[in-house]
C-alpha cells in the first residue's frame, strides 16, 4: 500500500487548465481516469488526509504510485479524452457499464439492389435502416412476421436469394404470400423498394395514414362486391394494429427521444434507456455496474450517456430525458449536439406523459437491479467457498484471486499446442486467454511441452516486470534464448474468439500487457509428472511466489509439488467443481485451436507456401489457369497478365512452383476417387495417398 505523498505533484505544478488525469499502480497500469474543469483542485483533493475520504477513493490513491495529466483546450474535448482512456486502459477503479450481450436490431438493407429485413447486432452499416434495439430477438421475429403478411419484403440470405434466381422458383414464403419473391422477377426491383420503403415508414411511426387508406381500400373492394379482397385487406389491417399494439403509444407521434432511469444503492448502480421514435417505444436497454468509485446520481448519469453514445454505434435523438443533470452539463451537451449534428434537449422531465413515461423507466431500472442483487448473491456466495476451500486445501496464505490453467494437446505428436486460460474471482476473463505452438522440440512429450510452456509464460512476465524496473532477470538466463524462444518475435502464441493477438510489448503507456499479471495458482493439467516440470519451469526462473498444482483426469486428484500423495477434495466441494471448469475450459480451448491447425495442414496446398501471395491472388491465380498443372508450366509473363500479380511476386510463384516436385496422387475421402495432378490441389479438402491410420486425439 503506498502513500500518497509519496507521489504527490509539487505545490504549483498543477495547472488551472481543463484536462484529464491517470492515476498508475507500481506497475505502470492505469487504474483511474478522471477529467476536471480545474485539474489544480480536482487533482489537490485526493491527497487530502485519508481519514477524510470517501473508503473506495481512499483505496485507489493507496494503490496508486504515481499521477499524471493532460491539458486541453476545453471541458468538451476533456469527455471526449476521457471516454477514450477509459475504452483504451480499462482501469478498475472506473465505472464501466457492462453490456453482457449486443442487443438485436430490425435492419432494413436499403443498400441492395432488394432490400432485406433481417435481425442485425453490432456495429451499424452505412445504407442499412435501423429499429430498435430490441430485448429479445424473437420480439423482432414476432413482429417481421405480422408486417410480412402487409409488407411482403424479402427476409431470405443472399444465398438463398441466389439459388432461387438460378432455378427459377421461389422458397417458401413466395409461395405462401409472405415474400413478394422479386428472385424470381414477381415484382421489380423498384416495387420491391417501394415495399421496403413502406415497411421502413411504417416501422419508423408514420402509420395513420398508411391504415387510413387501407381502410378506405376495403370499403372500396366492400362496396364493388370484391369480397375476398376486402376480406383479406380486413386482415392486413387486423396484422397492422397487432403489431402496433406491441409498441404502445406514449407520446406524441412527433416526439423522437431516449430516456434514461438509475437505480443505485451503495455498492451498485442499474441503468435502464427506453428509445422512443415516432412517438413510441422502439427499444430498450439496460446495464449494471460496481460503483468502484465514490459517484453520485450525476456522475452516473454522465457515464452511462458515454457509454451509450460514445462507441457511434447508437443514433442521438432530439431529446435526452434523465433524472439528474451532469455537472456542469454545458459539455456533454454541446458533445451530444455535436455527435447528432443538431442540437440535442438534454433535461429531467418535470410533468406530463414524459414524466410519467420516465417513473415507468425507473420502475425498470429498481426490478433489473433487484434481479440482479437475487442473481449475484448466490453466484458470488458460492465462488467465494469455492475460493476459500481451494485456498484452504492448498494451504495458501490467501484466496487465489488469478488462477492459470494450462493444457497441452496434439494428435499423435503432430501440431503440438498449449493453452493458458484465466480465471478472475472465480469467473473466465476470456480477454487473458492465450495459446501457444511448441517449438523446442518435435514429437510428443506431454511433460517436456509443460515445461517449454510455463518457462516462456514467466520469462516473459519477468521481462516485463524488467521493462518497468521491478524485477531483472536472472542473470544465468542467456538473453538470447528470448528471442530463440519467440518472446520478442513470433512465440507462437496466437488467440480467436474476439481475442487480443498482437498486443506486443508496450513501454510504461498502461495498456494490458499479454503476460503482465501473475497468478495467485498456477494449475496444470495432469498429475505429479507435469507439476513438477512446472515446478522445475517455475524453480529455474526464481519465481517462488507462485502456489502451483495439477488436476489428474482419472480420480480429480489434486497433486502438489514435491508431494507424494495427492490432495483429494470431496466430490461435493465447490473448490473441486471450480477447479474442474478450469481444467476443462483449458483442455476446450487447446482442443480448438490443435484442430484448427491440423485442418489448415491438411487442407494446405503448393501456393498457402508462396511468400506474399495471399488468399485473393492465390483464388485469381487458379480461377485464370483453371489448374495447378496450368499454374506450373505458366511462364512469368503469363503470370503477370493475371490482374493483381506483378512481376516480381510472378517471379516468386514461378520460383517456388518450379522448385517442388508434384506431390502424389490425391484421393477424395467420400468416393475413393484417385484425383489427377491438373485439378486444384490448392484449395480442395483431399487427403494425400497414403493415408496413416486413424489416431486418438491427445488433450
Amino acid at each position: 500500500m503506498a502513500d500518497p505523498s509519496t507521489y504527490r505533484p509539487a505545490p504549483g505544478a498543477i495547472p488551472t487548465s481543463p484536462g484529464v488525469y491517470r492515476f498508475r499502480d507500481a506497475h505502470g497500469r492505469v487504474i483511474y481516469v478522471g477529467k476536471a474543469k480545474s485539474l489544480r483542485p480536482r487533482l489537490s483533493s485526493y491527497f487530502q488526509d485519508l481519514a477524510g475520504l470517501h473508503p473506495r477513493t481512499a483505496t485507489m490513491v493507496t494503490t496508486a504510485a504515481s499521477v499524471e495529466w493532460t491539458v486541453v483546450a476545453t471541458e468538451v474535448e476533456a469527455l471526449q479524452l476521457e471516454y477514450s482512456w477509459i475504452k483504451e486502459f480499462d482501469p478498475r477503479f472506473n465505472v464501466k457499464y457492462r453490456d453482457d450481450k449486443s442487443y438485436p436490431e430490425l435492419a432494413v438493407t436499403l443498400n441492395e439492389e432488394y432490400p432485406r429485413v433481417q435481425v442485425m447486432r453490432g456495429a451499424h452499416k452505412k445504407g442499412v435502416r435501423y429499429f430498435g434495439p430490441y430485448g429479445h430477438a424473437w420480439a423482432i421475429r414476432e413482429t417481421v412476421d405480422l408486417l410480412l403478411r402487409v409488407f411482403p419484403v424479402r427476409t431470405c440470405s443472399n444465398g438463398v436469394f441466389k439459388r432461387a434466381q438460378q432455378v427459377g422458383r421461389p422458397c417458401l414464403l413466395g409461395y405462401i404470400g409472405k415474400c413478394a419473391a422479386p428472385c424470381v422477377g414477381k415484382v421489380t426491383a423498384d416495387e420491391h423498394r417501394a415495399l421496403a420503403e413502406d415497411f421502413c415508414d411504417f416501422m419508423a411511426g408514420r402509420t395513420g395514414n398508411y391504415l387510413r387508406r387501407l381502410e378506405d381500400q376495403m370499403q372500396e373492394a366492400a362496396a364493388e362486391m370484391e369480397y375476398e379482397k376486402a376480406a383479406r385487406l380486413r386482415d392486413d389491417i387486423g396484422a397492422l394494429k397487432r403489431a402496433m399494439e406491441k409498441n404502445a403509444i406514449v407520446l406524441a407521434d412527433a416526439t423522437d427521444a431516449d430516456l434514461l432511469a438509475l437505480a443505485e444503492d451503495e455498492l451498485e448502480a442499474a441503468v435502464q434507456i427506453f428509445h422512443v421514435r415516432g412517438g413510441r417505444v422502439r427499444g430498450q436497454r439496460g446495464w449494471v455496474t460496481d460503483k468502484v468509485e465514490d459517484v453520485d446520481t450525476a456522475g452516473l448519469v454522465e457515464h452511462a450517456l458515454q457509454q451509450l453514445y460514445g462507441g457511434g454505434s447508437e443514433s442521438v435523438p432530439r431529446e435526452v430525458l434523465v433524472p439528474a443533470l451532469p455537472e456542469p452539463d454545458g459539455p456533454v451537451r454541446e458533445w451530444l449536439s455535436g455527435l447528432r449534428g443538431a442540437q440535442v434537449d438534454l433535461r429531467v422531465p418535470q410533468r406530463g406523459d414524459k414524466k410519467d413515461l420516465m417513473a415507468t423507466v425507473q420502475r425498470n431500472a429498481q426490478q433489473a437491479l433487484a434481479l440482479h442483487k437475487t442473481k449475484r448473491a448466490s453466484d458470488l456466495t458460492t465462488r467465494s467457498r469455492a475460493l476459500q476451500e481451494i485456498a484452504d486445501a492448498l494451504e495458501l496464505d490467501s484466496v487465489p484471486l488469478r488462477i492459470e490453467c494450462f493444457d497441452i494437446s496434439h494428435l499423435q505428436g503432430e501440431d503440438v499446442v498449449a493453452s493458458m486460460v484465466v480465471f478472475e474471482d472465480g469467473l473466465a476473463r476470456k480477454s487473458e486467454y492465450r495459446r501457444f505452438q511448441i517449438k523446442g522440440f518435435a514429437g510428443q512429450d506431454d511433460v517436456r511441452s509443460m515445461h517449454e510452456v510455463i518457462g516462456r509464460r514467466f520469462r516473459r512476465y519477468l521481462q516485463e516486470r524488467e521493462q518497468t524496473g521491478e524485477w531483472a532477470v536472472p542473470e544465468e538466463d542467456d538473453p538470447g534464448a528470448a528471442t530463440e524462444d519467440g518472446l520478442h518475435g513470433d512465440d507462437g502464441l496466437h488467440s480467436d474468439d474476439g481475442l487480443h493477438s498482437d498486443d506486443g510489448l508496450r513501454n510504461d503507456d498502461g495498456r494490458p500487457r499479454r503476460f503482465a499479471y501473475p497468478p495467485q495458482l498456477l494449475v496444470v493439467d495432469g498429475g505429479r509428472p507435469q507439476v513438477a516440470a512446472a515446478k522445475r519451469a517455475l524453480d529455474e526462473l526464481g519465481i517462488d511466489d507462485v502456489a502451483l498444482c495439477g488436476l489428474a483426469k482419472r480420480l480429480e486428484e489434486v497433486w502438489l509439488p514435491g508431494e507424494d500423495d495427492p490432495v483429494v477434495l470431496p466430490r461435493s466441494s465447490e473448490g473441486l467443481y471450480l477447479l474442474q471448469r478450469v481444467r476443462d475450459e483449458a483442455h476446450r480451448f487447446a482442443i480448438g485451436y490443435q484442430r484448427s491447425k491440423r485442418s489448415k495442414r491438411l487442407t494446405a496446398g503448393e501456393l498457402d507456401s508462396v511468400p506474399g501471395l495471399g488468399e485473393t491472388r492465390r483464388q485469381a491465380l487458379l480461377k485464370h489457369f483453371g489448374s495447378l498443372k496450368r499454374l506450373r508450366a505458366a511462364t512469368v509473363d503469363e503470370l503477370c497478365a493475371v490482374p493483381g500479380i506483378g512481376r516480381r511476386t510472378a517471379e516468386t510463384v514461378a520460383a517456388a512452383l518450379s522448385s517442388r516436385t508434384p506431390a502424389a496422387p490425391a484421393v477424395n475421402t467420400a468416393t475413393g476417387e484417385i484425383i489427377e495432378d491438373g485439378t486444384d490441389r490448392a484449395t480442395a479438402p483431399v487427403a494425400a495417398a497414403p493415408t496413416t491410420a486413424p489416431s486418438q486425439e491427445t488433450p
